[in-house]
């Protein structure tokens, strides 16, 4: 399944951004999504996950409370909405497919080619 992340862009502390996650394949209801993020200088982290039937969740600890992950099955696409943005939430952010329940990068088979949250203070 090829994958499209967009929906980045500058915005002030305290700010909310809504990412999207595209998908070409029929499959893509198959498939449990996940976010990513990339800092400068620093490895790949799990952001959040969604299960295949988008019914269940699970957030890194540094995201509870401030973002959401979503998908519409029907659109071919999953969104996180990242509300009450921090400085260190800039990165870029990636979405995942994959068949397994993992926060492990290794473990996806499918990635975006990621879009650029800039938070600034």
């Amino acid at each position: 399944v090829q994958l499209q992340a967009s929906g980045g862009g500058s915005v002030q502390a305290g700010g909310a951004v809504r990412l999207s996650c595209a998908a070409s394949a029929r499959t893509f209801s198959s498939y449990t999504l996940a976010w990513f993020r990339q800092a400068p200088g620093k490895e790949r982290e799990f952001v959040a996950i969604v299960s295949v039937g988008g019914d269940r969740f699970m957030y890194a600890d540094f995201v509870k409370g401030r973002f959401t992950i979503s998908r519409d099955n029907a659109k071919n696409t999953m969104y996180l909405q990242m509300n009450s943005l921090k400085p260190e939430d800039t990165a870029v952010y990636f979405c995942a497919a994959g068949v397994s329940w993992t926060t492990e990068k290794k473990r996806y088979i499918s990635w975006g080619q990621g879009t650029q949250v800039t938070v600034s203070s």
